[in-house]
């Protein structure tokens, strides 16, 4: 597995081509897009990481799948009622769904449905307690105390959000928002600005494989469920395409992270900050699909 990681992460850093940082948000604009790290966290609790996979980032969307679980454990089947489970085929920014569907965004991982699982977790609390919650949990999956919000990221975010902004007020007028939206897009900032290493992200990740050495957060039958979302979904409209590719369920940000999970195997996260024209790590995604086709862990054999 160790040489496996190493070629890869040998290939991704003589690959010219490397994608683009997500410049639209300042803090992020910054990041050297040489960085390239990968994790691979075993069922058997083996650990094996190759580049930079103890180099922090923000994860940015990676978080709505611990938003999504937290939020599931609030209210389990009634968060369907406010957020659908289809792909949606457009940007992970877009308005157009969210207009013609009065107000219910296709799924939890764009970012109309990700404003919506936020305010299903936030329900009750302030942003401080629910965001607390949420670390806490990511804590205990990863079983890594050090892992943090930075608060420089979350206010980059929050001055350039304007566009979620729109979002959480559409979201609002259809009232598909309890709390108000400065309360939801304040927490939504700092949630997709958690600060991660690859290896304490896949180690989070752990929770999703379905197998016994792992952490048991979430029930067997809701896992399975994340895990069928994050196939679907979890690329915003290049989702098909990673499924195609990689074959593994997978959720990317635009930090350059991707978390993917091998059923019953193991957890895997990748991190390369250039992006491609989905908004999904380019080196990132090639780095997958080499170690899903050459490990055979593809779900579709």
């Amino acid at each position: 597995m160790l040489d496996l990681l190493n070629e890869i992460a040998d290939a991704a850093a003589a690959n010219p081509d490397k994608g683009d940082v997500a410049a639209y948000i300042p803090e992020l604009a910054g990041v050297d897009p040489d960085h390239f790290g990968i994790s691979v966290a075993l069922a058997d609790g083996a650990v094996f990481t190759a580049g930079d996979a103890d180099v922090p980032f923000s994860v940015q969307s990676v978080s709505k799948v611990f938003a999504l679980a937290l939020a599931l454990g609030r209210v389990g089947d009634q968060l369907w009622y406010r957020v659908g489970r289809e792909p949606s085929g457009l940007a992970f920014d877009s308005i157009l769904l969210l207009e013609r569907e009065d107000g219910i965004p296709r799924n939890p991982f764009i970012n109309a449905g990700a404003l919506v699982t936020t305010d299903t977790y936030l329900a009750g609390s302030s942003p401080r307690e629910a965001l607390g919650e949420l670390v806490r949990f990511i804590r205990a999956a990863a079983d890594d105390d050090s892992i943090h919000i930075n608060e420089k990221v979350a206010q980059s975010e929050l001055a350039t959000g304007h566009r979620n902004f729109s979002l959480a007020h559409y979201l609002a007028s259809h009232g598909n928002l309890r709390s108000s939206v400065d309360k939801v897009l304040g927490t939504y900032c700092h949630q997709c600005a958690i600060e991660m290493t690859c290896k304490q992200l896949a180690m989070a990740g752990r929770f999703l494989v379905d197998a016994d050495e792992m952490p048991p957060l979430v029930a067997t039958e809701r896992r399975r469920r994340i895990n069928a979302l994050m196939m679907t979904c979890g690329h915003y409209d290049g989702s098909g395409d990673f499924a195609f590719r990689v074959g593994l369920p997978g959720k990317s940000g635009v930090g350059g992270a991707i978390l993917a999970i091998s059923p019953g195997r193991a957890s895997i996260a990748v991190w390369s900050p250039g992006l491609n024209r989905y908004g999904n790590s380019k080196l990132g995604t090639e780095a997958m699909e080499t170690f899903a086709r050459r490990t055979g862990w593809s779900v579709f054999g």
